[in-house]
C-alpha cells in the first residue's frame, strides 16, 4: 500500500461583552456553524496605543506563544479571553473541559520564570518588533506539570515532543489573565482570521476542514475532496483546507515553505471541480503532537473557523518516541475519541479513507485493492525525500509537479 502518511491581516477592533475576563465583540456570523461557546471572541483594542502604554513589563514571546497570543486575540480559541487561570487549567487538564462543563482539548498556558511579574501587572506582549497584546496578570501559579503530560499527552516519558516542550521549553511558573489584541506580525504565511474565513464559506452549508502540516500530495488532495461525499456531509459542502504553518517537529519542513506548496496547488487546482469547492487558508498555530486530545482541540479551532466537519486521519497529530520508534498512540485513538465527543463538541467526524495508487494512477481504498487482487504502487516518505534531494523524477501519481518544484527550490 502507499506509505505515504495520510494522517494528516489587518486586525479588526470591536465592542461588546464577552463570555469571561476582559472585553470580548460578538460577530455577525456568515457561515452555518455557531463558534465554540456561541461568541466568537475579538479582543484588539479600538485604542491600541494607549492599551500598550498601560502595560509595565514587556516580554518577548517565543514563537509558539505568539501563535497562541494570535489565536487568542482573533478568536480562533474561542470563548478564551486570555489565557488560562488556574481554575481553568485545572480543569481542562483533569476533564478536557472548562469549569463552565464546556468541552476544550488542551491548555493554552503563558509560562513566566519573571520574578518581576506579579497579579496585577500589566506585561506588553511582543513578538519580533511587533506589539501583539497587553496581558493583565490575574493568576500567578505552579501547574503539575507531570499530570498535565500523563492527562494530555498520554505519558511523562521526555521523549514525546509535547512533554520535552512542557519540560524544557515552558518556566516553572504559569500566568493567567485577559488580553488586549494590539497587532499581529507580518509573518511569511498570512493567517486570515475566524471572522475572515467565516465570510468565504457558503451559508448554510456544511464545511469540511482538512489540517495538515505537511505539504499536500496526490492521496492527501484526493482524501479531503473525497471527503465531500461522506454519508454525513451535505450536498452543498466545500472543504477548508486549513494548514498548521507556525512551529512543528524539527524534522519537518518549514512553514514558509509549506505555505509556498499551498499556494500553488491551490493555484493549480483552482478551476477544477474539485478546485471549485474547495477553500484555503492558514492557520497561526503550534502543534503538540498531542494525539487524541489534539484532535480535540483541532476540532474546537476548526468551529470557530465556521466547519461543521473535521476528518480525521491514521494516528492524528501523533508522535513516535525518539529512542525506540514506537508510537504513542494507537491509529484510531484519535479518531475513536472524536467520533465519542463529536456531537458533544458540536463537529462531526469524517473518518479519512485509506487511500492507495493503482498501475493506472487512479486512487482508491486499500479494501477495494485488496478484493480485487490490484497490485498497487508504492513510494514511502523516506524514499520520496532522497529522490526529492537526488533531483530524482518524482512520479506524478505521488506529487503534484508544482509542489516537488518548490521543495526543490526552497528546502534543502
Amino acid at each position: 500500500m502507499l506509505s505515504l502518511a495520510l494522517t494528516l491581516p489587518a486586525f479588526l477592533p470591536g465592542q461588546g461583552m464577552g463570555m469571561r475576563r476582559g472585553v470580548a465583540s460578538g460577530v455577525t456570523m456568515a457561515a452555518k456553524q455557531t463558534p465554540h461557546g456561541g461568541t466568537l471572541v475579538d479582543l484588539f483594542s479600538s485604542d491600541a496605543a494607549a492599551a500598550a502604554a498601560s502595560a509595565d513589563i514587556k516580554v518577548e514571546l517565543t514563537d509558539r506563544q505568539s501563535c497562541d497570543v494570535e489565536l487568542l486575540c482573533n478568536g480562533g480559541f474561542s470563548p478564551l479571553t486570555g489565557f488560562m487561570n488556574e481554575a481553568e487549567y485545572n480543569s481542562v487538564v483533569e476533564d478536557m473541559k472548562l469549569p463552565s462543563g464546556l468541552i476544550f482539548g488542551l491548555p493554552v498556558v503563558m509560562d513566566t520564570g519573571d520574578a518581576n511579574v506579579k497579579v496585577g501587572s500589566k506585561l506588553l506582549l511582543t513578538y519580533q518588533g511587533t506589539d501583539m497584546a497587553v496581558m493583565t496578570v490575574e493568576s500567578l501559579f505552579t501547574p503539575d506539570k507531570p499530570k498535565e503530560c500523563l492527562n494530555c499527552y498520554g505519558t511523562a516519558s521526555i521523549e514525546h515532543p509535547g512533554v520535552r516542550m512542557v519540560a524544557m521549553e515552558r518556566g516553572s511558573t504559569y500566568v493567567g489573565g485577559p488580553l488586549q489584541g494590539l497587532g499581529v506580525p507580518t509573518r511569511d504565511f498570512p493567517c486570515a482570521t475566524p471572522k475572515e474565513v467565516r465570510e468565504t464559506l457558503p451559508d448554510g452549508a456544511d464545511v469540511v476542514a482538512f489540517q495538515c502540516r505537511n505539504p499536500v500530495h496526490r492521496a492527501h488532495y484526493e482524501l479531503f475532496t473525497r471527503a465531500l461525499d461522506a454519508p454525513n456531509v451535505g450536498e452543498d459542502a466545500v472543504v477548508l483546507v486549513h494548514p498548521t504553518c507556525g512551529p512543528t517537529q524539527e524534522e519537518d519542513i518549514p512553514g514558509s515553505v509549506r505555505h509556498k506548496t499551498y499556494v500553488v496547488l491551490q493555484d493549480e487546482t483552482k478551476d477544477t471541480p474539485s478546485g471549485k469547492r474547495t477553500r484555503w487558508a492558514f492557520l497561526p498555530y503550534s502543534m503538540h503532537m498531542a494525539g487524541p486530545r489534539e484532535a480535540i482541540h483541532h476540532m474546537m479551532i476548526r468551529k470557530n473557523f465556521g466547519c461543521t466537519h473535521f476528518i480525521i486521519g491514521r494516528d492524528m497529530a501523533g508522535s513516535k518516541s525518539s529512542v525506540t520508534g514506537d508510537d504513542f498512540y494507537g491509529a484510531f485513538e484519535a479518531q475513536d475519541l472524536a467520533k465519542a465527543r463529536a456531537d458533544e463538541l458540536g463537529v462531526q467526524a469524517v473518518p479519512s479513507l485509506n487511500l492507495v495508487c493503482d498501475p493506472d494512477g487512479n486512487y482508491i481504498t486499500a479494501d477495494e485493492a485488496k478484493e480485487k487482487g490490484i497490485e498497487v504502487m508504492k513510494l514511502s516518505g523516506t524514499k520520496f525525500r532522497k529522490m526529492l534531494r537526488a533531483g530524482e523524477e518524482i512520479p506524478e501519481w505521488f506529487a503534484f509537479k508544482s509542489v516537488v518544484d518548490v521543495l526543490r527550490a526552497e528546502w534543502k
